[in-house]
């Protein structure tokens, strides 16, 4: 992963902008020699929210197979029909 100074980022914005795009590699950004943020093409962080939202739906259901909601697979399918119209 590159590691850039938030003053380079504030100096040289284009050229790593144009670094990122190219390589697809997240670059951390620090701030007085921590680390501030990272920075992330839009189709990586894109597909990392995808990500995030289909393991937060499993934790979802593994959390209700747990509390015991649960129903048998004709009433999902007869309930997930009724969403498909």
């Amino acid at each position: 992963m590159k590691t850039e100074l938030v003053t380079s980022l504030k100096r040289q914005a284009t050229r790593i902008l144009a670094d990122l795009h190219e390589t697809k590699e997240p670059v951390l950004i620090t701030e007085h020699g921590q680390p501030s943020a990272y920075l992330l093409d839009v189709d990586d962080y894109e597909q990392l929210m995808t990500r995030m939202s289909i393991l937060e739906g499993i934790a979802r259901g593994e959390q209700a197979v747990k509390d015991g909601r649960v129903m048998s697979h004709s009433d999902a399918k007869d309930r997930l029909s009724k969403w498909m119209k």
